[in-house]
């Protein structure tokens, strides 16, 4: 589920990090068939606007494209997010969907 060069990241700095990560969110939490990847990808992103963890929307942008959400989905997701977090929140997570455009796809 998770790229392998992020997780190999993880690993190298924090071996016990990258373990849980790798075993516990995404082989476990994120393979539950209770919610599909565009529910958790949805949750995920929404979570992160909210914190202000744009740091890690690249990557979840990413996933969410592979688990189906388009461009025009995430869009109004954080659309709808500018509500509820916030204006700049929403605005910081947007910015991030134009700079995954403008990278190839994943």
């Amino acid at each position: 589920m998770a790229d392998n060069a992020d997780l190999e990241r993880i690993a190298i700095l924090a071996p016990k990090l990258g373990a849980i990560t790798r075993e516990l969110l995404f082989d476990d939490i994120w393979q539950s068939d209770i919610l599909g990847g565009r529910e958790r990808s949805l949750i995920t992103l929404a979570t992160l606007t909210a914190l202000g963890r744009v740091e890690q929307l690249p990557f979840h942008l990413a996933l969410a494209h592979r688990n189906g959400l388009s461009r025009e989905e995430l869009a109004e997701a954080f659309t709808h997010l500018a509500f509820y977090t916030g204006w700049p929140a929403a605005v910081s997570a947007l910015s991030r969907l134009a700079e995954r455009e403008e990278q190839p796809c994943l």
